[in-house]
């Protein structure tokens, strides 16, 4: 890891969001200012969409104006997180270079008009971004607002991939230095298959529009590709800016469970994680799927604490419907935030625009000024992190492993399959238990090591090398417990079938062979029987054939009744469990219950009340409980000897949590 703190400028925990002064006339920045002072305001990011506005020529640029805007900040003691100004080329770009646009697999050139509008594989953009970055790099590299580097924004958003030909001649130089020669990608891809076998790789093209089923080989390969030529942009902006100002730290936010940018790759040339988070105010369990998102956050550097780097205020305007967030459900979701390791909370934006196409996403400042209900509360979260900024720094310590791998979630989502399966369905029928339960869990690639957890939880691990079926394997052995469902270890790394019976590398410690695939039809259920209670069962089943698994649930109807649906395995010195259907929520819940008492983990605290998630931190200064009421009703939850640091303070040791509550606790012991 990198020895440049992000935060050095910053005590506590830094509040804030992205800055855009450029669309307001200069006498709106000293009311800015002021409403940042007044807010508790200590960083924002500055500059993301400035190319133009800088450079508004090819060969002029104009800092002036720019200079201002980071001399202000500073004379009101607020820090900049400086964007590097690449994520939006300029007009002029496209209309001298249009061989910089990017093309999708159709064909269909994407031109300016929106943001992102850039081939990641295009010398000529990278060129004139190195150029841009240097300029940037040499002339505020030591102002005295800086505190960061924010490098680009939100890659992959829009354009993840590019199916142009300069991106198809980047894929061959990008496919030679995994394979070699050609006769390995041959071999990688089952070219045998539908005579697509190369005789040098100046025929490989990108998966384009085709007249069937692509090779899925190819489209994983090439999806893994797009996260690549990604960050490779953004590694070359790193070098300058480290070159240049090698005290500064530097980030890029990753966007919402980054479908085309595999975090884990990206993780270790960040100082510092960022991250985007919108969950859905409609959405009730919405709080889940962020909360696994924000626990791969914090597992990406090992545990270290990172930056929530956007989140709305209050509405969105990018969704059909785009619901407000009620009273208190912007402070709730900031403070999970901050209970799962963030030690930012930041928003898009600051001021809300007058124009342009995000001009009905909420802000900080609304169209209406600080006397709104959003900006008083924005007031009032920034006084309650001051409060708390002891708790910056702090670590969490996972007894569970949830394993997570990009390349796998490639291979799953393609066509021709027995089924439609998504990736984030099966890790939130997984995570939803271990976050009720409040249960502290990281999320990790099935390449890290394992050793130090109770539990590994494999909500879908379609595609696997050998290697790493043998870590997981050799992990059961050794005394940890496994959780593991359908689909799973069924093809290599190249998208080859394991053969010798499903799932081919999991078959001993799982104790088991699946005969056959058995997916539901669409809104289809299938009854299994766990622990004395019926229960419907989704999605899909199989065949399953014990070979030693102890048989913990039966299907109960359908041509597979009477048939194993969960099993037990006892393996080595561990227990292999393996769910072949996707279970109701509540038998899920009971099953995942079964489990954690079976590997002895526990929530971080005891006796919580349904509905209230907790959370412990760590540092130098001491141990922090976070209790976040996500319930309805008001949850009287016990707690150990503390001290409130925010929401309400122990009583007869038990603090009285209203819906959308939160108290921040300093555990005495």
């Amino acid at each position: 890891m990198s020895p440049r703190a992000w935060n050095s400028k910053i005590t506590g925990i830094a509040f804030g969001g992205d800055y855009n002064p450029e669309q307001w006339p200069e006498e709106v920045w000293a009311d800015d200012v002021r409403l940042m002072k007044d807010a508790g305001v200590n960083l924002v990011s500055v500059g993301i969409f400035s190319w133009a506005v800088v450079q508004p020529e090819p060969d002029r640029f104009e800092f002036d104006r720019f200079d201002r805007v980071l001399d202000t900040l500073a004379g009101g003691g607020i820090t900049a997180g400086l964007a590097t100004m690449t994520a939006s080329p300029p007009p002029w770009l496209a209309r001298l270079h249009p061989e910089t646009l990017p093309v999708t697999a159709d064909g269909t050139t994407l031109w300016p008009g929106g943001r992102q509008h850039y081939c990641p594989s295009s010398p000529v953009y990278r060129r004139y971004a190195g150029e841009l970055v240097e300029r940037v790099a040499e002339r505020y590299g030591d102002h005295p607002a800086v505190a960061e580097w924010h490098i680009g924004n939100e890659y992959g958003c829009h354009v993840s991939r590019c199916w142009c030909d300069v991106s198809a001649a980047d894929f061959r130089v990008w496919l030679q230095r995994r394979y070699g020669d050609v006769d390995g990608l041959n071999e990688a891809w089952s070219t045998t298959f539908w005579s697509q076998r190369y005789s040098s790789f100046e025929e490989v093209q990108p998966p384009r529009s085709a007249p069937t089923f692509p090779n899925p080989a190819q489209e994983i390969d090439f999806t893994e590709f797009g996260s690549d030529a990604l960050l490779a942009c953004f590694l070359m902006e790193k070098e300058i800016v480290n070159r240049i100002t090698p005290d500064v730290p530097v980030t890029t936010n990753l966007i919402p469970m980054p479908r085309g940018t595999d975090p884990f790759a990206w993780a270790p040339h960040q100082d510092v994680v960022s991250y985007d988070s919108y969950p859905d105010p409609y959405e009730a369990d919405a709080h889940v799927l962020a909360g696994f998102g924000y626990d791969l956050m914090r597992s990406l550097r090992h545990g270290q604490p990172w930056m929530l780097m956007e989140q709305a205020p209050s509405a969105v305007n990018w969704r059909p419907r785009n619901s407000p967030k009620p009273p208190g459900l912007m402070r709730l979701w900031s403070w999970q935030a901050v209970a799962q390791g963030a030690d930012a909370v930041l928003y898009f934006q600051w001021r809300q625009s007058r124009g342009g196409a995000e001009k009905f996403h909420s802000a900080m400042v609304p169209h209406g000024g600080e006397h709104t209900r959003t900006f008083q509360e924005v007031r009032e979260l920034g006084a309650e992190l001051r409060a708390a900024a002891e708790v910056a720094g702090g670590r969490s310590t996972a007894d569970v492993a949830v394993v997570m791998d990009w390349r796998s979630w490639w291979g799953l989502q393609r066509s021709s399959h027995p089924a439609v399966l998504e990736q984030f369905d099966a890790v939130t029928a997984h995570y939803a238990p271990l976050l009720g339960r409040s249960v502290a869990v990281d999320v990790v690639p099935p390449s890290r090591d394992l050793s130090a957890y109770k539990l590994v939880v494999v909500p879908n691990l379609y595609l696997v090398s050998e290697a790493d079926a043998a870590r997981l394997t050799a992990y059961v052995q050794g005394g940890g417990h496994l959780l593991m469902s359908f689909f799973s270890g069924i093809v290599d790394e190249y998208d080859r079938v394991h053969l010798g019976g499903y799932p081919a590398p999991f078959r001993d410690v799982l104790g088991l062979t699946v005969a056959e695939f058995w997916p539901l039809e669409d809104g289809g259920t299938v009854d299994v029987e766990l622990a004395g209670t019926v229960t419907p069962a989704t999605v899909w089943s199989e065949v399953v054939e014990p070979a030693g698994a102890e048989v913990v649930g039966t299907f109960t109807s359908s041509e597979l009744a009477g048939g194993p649906a969960v099993t037990r395995h006892a393996y080595g010195a561990g227990v292999a469990w393996y769910v072949g259907t996707r279970l109701a929520d509540g038998a899920m819940d009971a099953l995942v219950g079964r489990v954690l008492a079976g590997a002895g983990v526990t929530s971080v605290l005891p006796g919580l009340p349904g509905g209230v998630q907790a959370t412990v931190r760590s540092n130098d200064s001491g141990r922090y409980a976070f209790l976040l009421n996500h319930g309805a009703a008001t949850a009287s939850v016990p707690v150990p000897a503390a001290t409130a640091l925010v929401g309400p303070a122990p009583s007869d040791g038990r603090v009285a949590l209203p819906p959308r509550g939160v108290a921040v606790l300093r555990l005495e012991a």
